[in-house]
């Protein structure tokens, strides 16, 4: 079974090398991984051009102007040829080797799910220490009336999901991820599994998490997502996630403990 993972770029040469290299090191190799870069200007290319001798024909990418992340997104969608597909930004980084081994092993052994998803935890620059942890344990559908939705960079889906459910909507500036979640997990009811796992190491800083303007442009785009779609949508409900986010972060030392043992014993 072929995997797609795709990455997003523009000027990311600062955090690039590390996103390629935790593919490399992965245990799973049936992987197809595609860049879509929108025209950086910094040295990112030349490390898609190192890279390209070392994946062969594993590498598919372009360099072209786009409307923005979501629009790249699609753009890789589009060339993916797996039987599964992901994202992986570029600053992020899975966070063990097994990530796509595991991912794998769920879709292999129950032909009936259509999407996996897990866990991961941010860090601030590059330091290693964990400063939140993002389970999505208790995670459940009803859930998204709150915009609270499965971490994006951990869910994987079968490509026919995206055949039957469509692509990101771009006109989405922050939460295009969450709206496409939504018409697949709420609105199309499609079988997703969790796996307590975590899969992916975070930059903070990124478009969702930057400042307190970007949240609250989250927020508006989930209202608008819920209502787009024909959900029920409240502002106290949407509310609701920023408290949840406040027991997360306290949480976190005790949840990235708890991932770090299970890390050990598998």
């Amino acid at each position: 079974m072929k995997i797609s993972i795709i990455t997003a770029t523009y000027n990311s040469g600062a955090t690039l090398r590390d996103t390629i290299e935790s593919i490399l090191k992965q245990s799973y190799k049936d992987i197809e991984y595609i860049i879509v870069d929108g025209g950086s200007k910094d040295d990112t290319m030349d490390i898609v051009a190192h890279y390209r001798t070392i994946l062969g024909d594993r590498l598919k990418f372009i360099s072209e102007k786009d409307k923005g992340i979501y629009d790249a997104m699609n753009k890789g969608v589009y060339m993916a040829t797996g039987d599964v597909i992901g994202i992986l930004n570029s600053d992020d980084f899975y966070t063990s080797e097994e990530v796509l081994e595991t991912i794998a092993k769920r879709f292999q052994n129950d032909d009936n799910i259509d999407a996996v998803y897990g866990d991961l935890h941010f860090i601030k620059n590059n330091k290693q220490k964990c400063v939140r942890y993002y389970s999505s344990k208790l995670f459940r559908p009803s859930f998204m009336l709150t915009g609270y939705i499965p971490p994006h960079p951990t869910f994987y889906c079968r490509k026919k999901v995206y055949e039957e459910c469509g692509l990101y909507n771009i006109s989405y500036k922050i939460a295009a991820d969450f709206e496409l979640l939504l018409r697949m997990i709420y609105i199309k009811k499609i079988k997703a599994v969790y796996v307590p796992m975590d899969f992916v190491t975070m930059r903070l800083g990124g478009a969702s998490t930057a400042n307190i303007g970007s949240r609250w442009n989250g927020l508006k785009d989930h209202r608008r997502a819920l209502k787009s779609n024909g959900v029920f949508c409240s502002y106290i409900l949407l509310n609701l996630l920023f408290v949840y986010r406040i027991f997360e972060i306290l949480a976190s030392p005790i949840l990235y403990k708890r991932s770090l043992k299970r890390r050990r014993k598998s």
